[in-house]
């Protein structure tokens, strides 16, 4: 290992940092990633052993507080009703997520034109239309064409099957005549790129064992990489470190061995999620700014925004065999996504079709819900439920407030000392109506499908997998972090990649709009790359 100056230095490799680094590595100069985790290996995944329910609660559980590797840092959340989750290794978070997806709508871009709150993007749709459709040809989309609910798009792959679940649970829609949609799914319904298909194994949330589901370090490391990216792992960056003339110059990071080393760079480029960006951000004090880097609007850390989750869960009297199949990827519905004033809030709402969970957790779901007892009758109780249960989550739009925030904790830190983010949050009373609204239609939809027994959760508390606003886009650098194309105001060959450059968050999952943003940003130091320093 050589800490030779690069041209260009990303921090973080996974959904955006993975897609960044295969499109930048054309612009002829050295490309480095540092990534605080390991490689990954398949063989290594929970479902290669007997006990996979269990190990999907440790060791592979999305909470870092839960896991506890030596690759993790701590989160402070006990300021918040909802659990920050993510993963740290090469392909980051999408080592774990249920590849669920959708793109921004059109609408999603202009909030403040369509309905007066928050703030527009200053970007649109029709600007990162040319960049959603080459990432879902680089992670591997399957989907059906024609949803009414988007401008036309093509997925590569056919549609995963529906399954028995999803086609209960669309024929309550489809009685109330509500919009509903086979899923756009980064998880390949046939042979592509090399890879398998999905064999249904129904535990996309704990690592795809097959290498069906989509995560950047088997779609986009694998041709940066040569295309001559290098990728250095167990690099966690303390801070980026800034030069006399006021530009970011490289960063301090620990090595695997808990030495503190030096990397130089023309560029910087954050790609760390809504957290850990606006963590390192602060962390990166100095002279000249001693309020962290690129900060100063004073909204670093400001406007958190996640997606509060209902959860809404039918059992059925036939057996749907309902953990076969991706865990979150039948259909979505869009039926409650636009603002309607009368339903007692603004913006809206989605729906994504979900399974049931595996034995195990079947049985502690059971349990915990009352619907399957202890002693007597536990058996009988527990086959009424193992393989019948399907339902919905509800993914309401979070609105934009400065008092959510991500911010240094006074006392926790990671285990080579640097502060630990904490972060505050509240569930808006906006918010509230809307998962009210969403578990009330989503029970109606439950029912009509024929479901025997519906049971809600009203917020999940462990849902926090999208982390987003905390370094927000604008023209205005008063109001802002970032520019229309991810170059920090302040800094003038800083840039942030990631979902913390949101500036609302749409009511649907954001990785394709992050993996999007990252293809433009890219694409855009390319185009301007003369006038960086300029």
């Amino acid at each position: 290992m050589t800490n030779e100056p690069v041209g260009v230095l990303i921090i973080g490799a996974g959904a955006s940092g993975g897609a960044f680094a295969w499109s930048i590595a054309d612009l002829g100069t050295s490309v480095l990633c540092l990534e605080q985790g390991p490689w990954m290996h398949q063989r290594d995944y929970p479902t290669n052993f007997m006990d996979w329910e269990t190990r999907a609660s440790g060791p592979f559980a999305p909470n870092p507080n839960v896991r506890r590797l030596a690759q993790d840092y701590p989160v402070n959340d006990s300021e918040s009703p909802i659990q920050p989750l993510m993963f740290n290794a090469v392909g980051g978070s999408t080592i774990l997520w249920a590849a669920h997806f959708p793109r921004f709508t059109p609408g999603d871009f202009r909030v403040r034109t369509e309905d007066g709150v928050a703030d527009d993007w200053p970007i649109s749709y029709e600007t990162l239309e040319p960049f959603y459709t080459p990432n879902d040809r680089m992670m591997g989309v399957s989907g059906l064409a024609g949803d009414p609910a988007y401008p036309y798009h093509e997925p590569p792959l056919p549609p995963l099957p529906l399954g028995a679940t999803g086609n209960v649970v669309a024929r309550g829609f489809e009685r109330l005549g509500w919009h509903w949609w086979p899923s756009d799914s980064a998880i390949i319904s046939q042979e592509y790129g090399g890879r398998a298909p999905c064999i249904n194994l129904g535990a996309c949330g704990s690592g795809c064992t097959q290498g069906a589901k989509a995560s950047t370090d088997i779609t986009y490391w694998p041709l940066a990489e040569r295309k001559g990216v290098q990728l250095r792992t167990n690099c966690r960056v303390k801070e980026i470190t800034v030069s006399e003339n006021g530009l970011a110059d490289g960063v301090l990071y620990y090595d695997a061995d808990g030495v503190l080393q030096e990397q130089k760079a023309e560029v910087v480029v954050l790609a760390c999620n809504g957290i850990g960006t606006p963590r390192l951000l602060l962390n990166s004090r100095s002279e000249r700014f001693p309020d962290g880097l690129a900060n100063s609007s004073g909204l670093v850390g400001k406007n958190l925004m996640f997606h509060p989750y209902a959860l809404i869960r039918g059992i059925f009297e036939e057996n749907l065999n309902s953990r076969r199949g991706p865990t979150g990827c039948t259909f979505w519905s869009h039926e409650f996504y636009k603002t309607d004033r009368s339903r007692g809030f603004v913006r809206g709402y989605s729906y994504e079709g979900s399974r049931g969970g595996g034995p195990g957790m079947s049985a502690v779901w059971g349990m915990a819900t009352g619907r399957i007892p202890w002693g007597e009758g536990h058996h009988e109780a527990y086959a009424r439920v193992n393989g019948h249960v399907a339902g919905m989550v509800a993914i309401t739009e979070d609105l934009p407030d400065e008092a959510n925030t991500v911010t240094l904790d006074p006392v926790l830190t990671d285990a080579n000392g640097i502060p630990a983010p904490k972060v505050t949050y509240t569930l808006s009373e906006n918010s509230r109506r809307q998962l009210a609204h969403a578990v009330d239609r989503g029970t109606e939809a439950l029912k009509a499908a024929g479901a025997v027994d519906v049971q809600a959760d009203p917020l999940m508390r462990t849902a926090g997998w999208h982390l987003m606003g905390t370094a927000r886009m604008g023209t205005d650098p008063a109001r802002s972090v970032v520019n229309e194309w991810g170059r920090a105001h302040d800094v003038k060959n800083l840039f942030i990649i990631d979902g913390s450059i949101f500036v609302t968050s749409a009511g649907v999952n954001p990785t394709s709009t992050i993996q999007a943003l990252a293809l433009y940003i890219a694409d855009s130091i390319k185009k301007n790359v003369g006038e960086l320093f300029a």
